[in-house]
Protein backbone atom coordinates (compact mmCIF):
# COMPACT_ATOMS: atom_id res chain seq x y z
CA UNK A 1 0.00 0.00 0.00
CA UNK A 2 1.39 3.50 -0.58
CA UNK A 3 0.96 6.55 1.61
CA UNK A 4 -0.96 9.19 -0.30
CA UNK A 5 0.42 13.04 0.86
CA UNK A 6 -1.82 15.22 -0.45
CA UNK A 7 -0.19 18.64 -0.56
CA UNK A 8 -2.92 21.28 -1.02
CA UNK A 9 -2.62 25.00 -3.12
CA UNK A 10 0.59 25.29 -1.82
CA UNK A 11 0.92 28.30 -4.91
CA UNK A 12 -2.09 30.09 -3.00
CA UNK A 13 -1.22 28.91 0.63
CA UNK A 14 3.15 28.51 0.46
CA UNK A 15 4.03 32.01 1.76
CA UNK A 16 6.21 31.24 4.55
CA UNK A 17 7.64 27.66 3.11
CA UNK A 18 5.21 25.55 4.51
CA UNK A 19 5.50 23.50 1.84
CA UNK A 20 8.28 21.96 3.12
CA UNK A 21 5.86 20.20 5.59
CA UNK A 22 5.34 17.54 2.78
CA UNK A 23 9.11 16.91 2.08
CA UNK A 24 9.65 15.99 5.31
CA UNK A 25 7.29 13.82 5.35
CA UNK A 26 8.00 12.16 2.26
CA UNK A 27 12.01 12.37 3.66
CA UNK A 28 11.18 9.83 6.72
CA UNK A 29 8.50 7.53 4.90
CA UNK A 30 11.34 6.76 2.61
CA UNK A 31 13.54 6.23 4.99
CA UNK A 32 11.39 4.10 6.54
CA UNK A 33 11.33 2.18 3.37
CA UNK A 34 7.50 3.04 3.24
CA UNK A 35 5.87 3.60 -0.19
CA UNK A 36 4.89 7.34 -0.61
CA UNK A 37 3.25 9.18 -2.75
CA UNK A 38 3.17 12.88 -2.68
CA UNK A 39 0.11 14.55 -4.68
CA UNK A 40 -0.56 18.53 -5.49
CA UNK A 41 -3.13 20.00 -5.66
CA UNK A 42 -3.22 23.13 -7.69
CA UNK A 43 -6.47 25.89 -7.70
CA UNK A 44 -8.82 24.25 -10.06
CA UNK A 45 -8.07 20.49 -9.59
CA UNK A 46 -10.67 17.99 -7.92
CA UNK A 47 -9.42 17.80 -4.04
CA UNK A 48 -8.97 13.85 -4.19
CA UNK A 49 -10.69 12.02 -1.26
CA UNK A 50 -8.52 8.80 -1.01
CA UNK A 51 -5.27 10.55 0.40
CA UNK A 52 -4.18 9.60 3.77
CA UNK A 53 -2.36 12.97 4.94
CA UNK A 54 -3.63 16.34 3.64
CA UNK A 55 -1.58 20.06 4.05
CA UNK A 56 -2.71 23.40 4.19
CA UNK A 57 -0.03 26.05 4.57
CA UNK A 58 -0.06 29.55 5.50
CA UNK A 59 -0.85 32.56 3.16
CA UNK A 60 -1.85 36.53 3.41
CA UNK A 61 -5.50 37.41 3.67
CA UNK A 62 -6.68 37.20 -0.07
CA UNK A 63 -5.39 33.46 -1.17
CA UNK A 64 -6.71 32.34 2.17
CA UNK A 65 -9.75 33.61 1.23
CA UNK A 66 -9.54 32.16 -2.57
CA UNK A 67 -8.90 28.84 -0.99
CA UNK A 68 -11.42 28.38 1.53
CA UNK A 69 -13.99 28.91 -1.55
CA UNK A 70 -12.64 26.28 -3.55
CA UNK A 71 -12.13 24.01 -1.16
CA UNK A 72 -15.89 24.86 0.02
CA UNK A 73 -16.78 24.21 -3.17
CA UNK A 74 -15.19 21.22 -4.12
CA UNK A 75 -15.69 19.45 -0.84
CA UNK A 76 -13.39 16.58 -1.30
CA UNK A 77 -11.09 17.92 1.85
CA UNK A 78 -14.42 17.67 4.33
CA UNK A 79 -15.12 14.22 2.54
CA UNK A 80 -11.73 12.78 2.93
CA UNK A 81 -11.10 13.86 6.50
CA UNK A 82 -14.91 12.36 7.53
CA UNK A 83 -13.41 9.36 6.15
CA UNK A 84 -10.44 9.33 8.47
CA UNK A 85 -7.56 10.93 6.71
CA UNK A 86 -5.31 13.06 8.64
CA UNK A 87 -5.14 16.78 8.68
CA UNK A 88 -1.88 19.64 9.18
CA UNK A 89 -2.70 22.71 9.04
CA UNK A 90 -0.86 25.84 9.31
CA UNK A 91 -1.78 29.50 10.48
CA UNK A 92 -4.73 30.26 7.15
CA UNK A 93 -4.56 26.96 6.99
CA UNK A 94 -5.59 26.69 10.45
CA UNK A 95 -8.03 29.48 10.42
CA UNK A 96 -10.08 28.12 7.42
CA UNK A 97 -10.41 24.52 8.50
CA UNK A 98 -12.51 26.33 11.57
CA UNK A 99 -16.00 27.17 11.79
CA UNK A 100 -16.09 30.84 11.63
CA UNK A 101 -12.97 33.72 10.59
CA UNK A 102 -12.95 37.26 9.18
CA UNK A 103 -13.42 37.85 5.72
CA UNK A 104 -11.59 39.74 3.59
CA UNK A 105 -13.31 42.97 4.61
CA UNK A 106 -13.26 42.03 7.97
CA UNK A 107 -16.83 40.61 8.52
CA UNK A 108 -17.37 37.13 9.89
CA UNK A 109 -17.67 34.38 7.36
CA UNK A 110 -17.82 30.40 7.80
CA UNK A 111 -15.00 28.16 7.72
CA UNK A 112 -15.01 24.65 6.44
CA UNK A 113 -16.55 23.32 10.09
CA UNK A 114 -13.73 20.38 10.09
CA UNK A 115 -13.07 21.90 13.73
CA UNK A 116 -14.83 23.90 16.22
CA UNK A 117 -12.29 26.81 16.35
CA UNK A 118 -13.22 30.16 15.85
CA UNK A 119 -10.73 33.35 14.61
CA UNK A 120 -11.20 36.88 15.22
CA UNK A 121 -9.29 40.35 14.20
CA UNK A 122 -9.15 42.55 17.49
CA UNK A 123 -6.74 45.37 18.38
CA UNK A 124 -3.97 43.18 19.73
CA UNK A 125 -0.32 44.06 18.26
CA UNK A 126 0.09 41.07 14.81
CA UNK A 127 1.66 37.73 16.67
CA UNK A 128 4.93 37.98 15.09
CA UNK A 129 8.23 35.88 16.50
CA UNK A 130 9.40 32.47 17.54
CA UNK A 131 7.06 30.32 19.21
CA UNK A 132 7.64 27.40 22.35
CA UNK A 133 5.00 25.03 23.30
CA UNK A 134 4.42 22.28 25.40
CA UNK A 135 2.22 19.35 23.66
CA UNK A 136 -0.85 18.34 25.34
CA UNK A 137 0.23 14.55 24.72
CA UNK A 138 3.13 13.55 27.29
CA UNK A 139 5.31 11.86 24.22
CA UNK A 140 6.11 14.51 22.62
CA UNK A 141 8.95 17.17 23.29
CA UNK A 142 8.70 21.29 23.70
CA UNK A 143 7.84 22.24 19.97
CA UNK A 144 8.98 25.57 18.57
CA UNK A 145 8.52 27.91 15.26
CA UNK A 146 7.90 30.80 14.39
CA UNK A 147 4.52 32.74 14.34
CA UNK A 148 3.37 35.89 12.00
CA UNK A 149 -0.38 36.03 12.25
CA UNK A 150 -3.26 39.11 13.29
CA UNK A 151 -6.22 36.69 13.94
CA UNK A 152 -6.72 35.02 17.26
CA UNK A 153 -8.18 31.67 17.80
CA UNK A 154 -10.83 30.34 20.36
CA UNK A 155 -11.17 26.53 20.54
CA UNK A 156 -14.43 24.79 20.65
CA UNK A 157 -15.27 23.40 24.23
CA UNK A 158 -14.48 19.58 23.40
CA UNK A 159 -11.52 21.10 21.01
CA UNK A 160 -8.04 20.04 22.86
CA UNK A 161 -4.87 22.22 22.07
CA UNK A 162 -1.66 21.18 20.13
CA UNK A 163 0.11 22.88 23.27
CA UNK A 164 0.42 25.16 26.01
CA UNK A 165 2.40 28.52 24.79
CA UNK A 166 5.84 28.91 26.92
CA UNK A 167 6.83 31.73 24.12
CA UNK A 168 5.19 33.71 21.65
CA UNK A 169 0.93 34.41 21.57
CA UNK A 170 -0.20 30.94 20.14
CA UNK A 171 -3.96 31.02 19.81
CA UNK A 172 -4.33 34.25 21.71
CA UNK A 173 -6.59 32.56 24.47
CA UNK A 174 -6.28 30.50 27.39
CA UNK A 175 -2.62 30.51 26.55
CA UNK A 176 -3.43 27.70 23.76
CA UNK A 177 -1.32 27.01 20.94
CA UNK A 178 -3.27 25.05 17.50
CA UNK A 179 -5.67 22.92 17.71
CA UNK A 180 -5.37 18.86 17.77
CA UNK A 181 -8.17 17.08 17.48
CA UNK A 182 -8.39 12.99 16.59
CA UNK A 183 -5.87 13.06 13.49
CA UNK A 184 -6.37 16.54 12.65
CA UNK A 185 -3.72 19.13 13.65
CA UNK A 186 -3.86 23.20 13.20
CA UNK A 187 -0.96 25.01 14.91
CA UNK A 188 0.60 28.70 14.05
CA UNK A 189 4.25 27.39 13.96
CA UNK A 190 5.46 28.10 10.60
CA UNK A 191 9.37 27.23 10.28
CA UNK A 192 8.43 24.88 8.42
CA UNK A 193 6.72 22.94 11.80
CA UNK A 194 7.26 19.87 10.83
CA UNK A 195 11.28 20.05 9.69
CA UNK A 196 11.78 22.01 13.28
CA UNK A 197 9.42 19.50 15.09
CA UNK A 198 10.24 15.58 13.26
CA UNK A 199 8.75 13.90 16.20
CA UNK A 200 5.64 16.03 15.39
CA UNK A 201 5.77 14.51 11.62
CA UNK A 202 5.99 11.28 12.69
CA UNK A 203 2.94 11.62 14.71
CA UNK A 204 1.34 12.39 11.41
CA UNK A 205 2.66 9.48 9.88
CA UNK A 206 1.68 7.16 12.47
CA UNK A 207 -1.65 8.40 11.79
CA UNK A 208 -1.92 7.16 8.22
CA UNK A 209 0.37 4.03 8.62
CA UNK A 210 0.52 2.58 12.41
CA UNK A 211 3.23 1.89 14.36
CA UNK A 212 6.64 3.16 12.73
CA UNK A 213 10.05 1.76 12.79
CA UNK A 214 12.84 3.68 14.95
CA UNK A 215 14.40 6.95 12.91
CA UNK A 216 16.84 9.27 13.40
CA UNK A 217 17.57 11.87 11.09
CA UNK A 218 21.25 14.08 12.64
CA UNK A 219 20.40 17.06 11.18
CA UNK A 220 16.84 17.00 11.91
CA UNK A 221 17.57 15.94 15.38
CA UNK A 222 20.21 18.83 15.93
CA UNK A 223 18.14 21.03 14.64
CA UNK A 224 15.14 20.63 16.55
CA UNK A 225 17.42 20.45 19.73
CA UNK A 226 18.90 24.22 19.12
CA UNK A 227 16.19 25.39 18.89
CA UNK A 228 14.64 24.12 21.87
CA UNK A 229 17.63 25.08 23.84
CA UNK A 230 18.01 28.55 22.34
CA UNK A 231 14.39 29.45 22.55
CA UNK A 232 13.35 27.71 26.48
CA UNK A 233 16.70 27.24 27.92
CA UNK A 234 14.49 26.64 31.21
CA UNK A 235 13.96 22.76 29.88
Amino acid sequence: MTLTIVRLYHDLLGTYGDQGNAEVLVHRAKAREIPVELVEVTPGMTVPTSGDIYLLGGGEDGPQTAALELLRADGGLNSAVTSGAALFTVCAGFQLIGSSLPGADGETISGLGIVDVHTVYTSAPRSVGELVCQPTRSHLPLLTGFENHQGLTELGPEMQPLGMVKRGIGNGFAGAEGVWHGNIIGTYMHGPALVRNPELADVLLASAVGDLVEFHDPYADALASERRKTLWPHS
